[in-house]
């Protein structure tokens, strides 16, 4: 399914205004999420089983838990980026060592912030922060860079690949707020204007060659080096000290749930060999397959909405 969301963006009398169609603003919430069959009742019966049986659950969220919220994954059937467009994320290599990369990447993720920051928990990302409240949840990891189960109130969190909202230097390791750079490129580009379509699953939008040319990114405000959003871009590793972390309370936990994940990438993955080495019960809530469905002894292929909520921490 091709899908193009226009996102017009002017400056006004030195202020940046993004339009927003309709579309892009409401109607994507359910663009993202691929065709699943009805929520079986007996399919719940078994996951609530499998969540009352737990008493240390450990919880693994990817893109599939952050769709209901109109944020697009990569590898969904018919709707993920992938399926909808030919194009491929960035990677950390290019974005470290080409100062052009960086101003494509900054220019479109300019574009696209507004809306990507504007996103907000859906029903799954409430249910594991009441879990959590409850004391069903023993840790949460989350492969997701949108801080949405920061957003929902979850604190017993890892976001291994980052957060979109936190920004970072190359140079000096210097922290800040994304926000705050919003309002440093708009300083820097007061009469730069493009339309940008399709948005892209880490916050940023399709833009031209010739569109990005003509914007300014600024340096790390401390030393001066080059910016990077505090995520892991493929190609990149996770630091090994989180992951040590994970590997830790997923040896605490007495069972895993996988939320929303295909589990491709190795290093969600691996968690999943953990869990295994160490006899765990594993579950997984996925719309399509994953490539752990033989180590689970539960699966189930509905949106993570509709069915966590109806499950009772208890």
């Amino acid at each position: 399914m091709k899908v193009s969301l226009g996102v017009p963006l002017r400056a006004v009398r030195g202020c940046w205004v993004v339009n927003l169609s309709q579309q892009c603003s409401h109607g994507s919430v359910g663009l993202f999420v691929p065709p699943s069959p009805p929520v079986d009742p007996e399919k719940v019966k078994e996951l609530q089983r499998f969540v009352t049986l737990s008493k240390r659950l450990l919880v693994m969220t990817g893109a599939g838990v952050s769709t209901e919220s109109g944020i697009p994954d990569y590898r969904s059937e018919k709707v993920g980026l992938y399926a909808r467009t030919d194009r491929r994320p960035i990677q950390h290599q290019d974005f470290v060592r080409s100062a052009p990369t960086r101003q494509r990447y900054w220019a479109r993720n300019f574009v696209g912030w507004p809306q990507f920051s504007s996103r907000q928990p859906n029903p799954a990302h409430w249910a594991l922060s009441r879990w959590e409240r409850r004391g069903k949840l023993h840790w949460l990891v989350t492969q997701n860079v949108d801080a949405l189960h920061t957003k929902a109130g979850s604190r017993r969190l890892t976001e291994l690949h980052g957060c979109m909202h936190r920004v970072l230097c190359l140079d000096c390791g210097e922290h800040t707020a994304r926000g705050e750079l919003q309002g440093r490129f708009e300083a820097l580009n007061p009469a730069w204007s493009a339309e940008g379509h399709g948005l892209a699953p880490d916050g940023d939008v399709f833009l031209t060659e010739e569109q990005v040319q003509s914007f300014r990114v600024p340096p790390c405000a401390r030393c001066g080096g080059p910016l990077k959003p505090d995520v892991v871009f493929f190609g990149d590793t996770v630091n090994p000290h989180k992951v040590d972390f994970v590997h830790r309370r997923v040896r605490e936990a007495d069972s895993l749930l996988v939320v929303g994940s295909s589990l491709q990438v190795y290093s969600g993955y691996r968690f999943v060999l953990t869990a295994r080495e160490e006899k765990l019960p594993i579950a997984i809530l996925n719309i399509g397959p994953t490539r752990s469905d033989h180590l689970a002894c539960l699966k189930l292929d509905s949106p993570c909405g509709e069915l966590l909520p109806l499950i009772d921490p208890q």
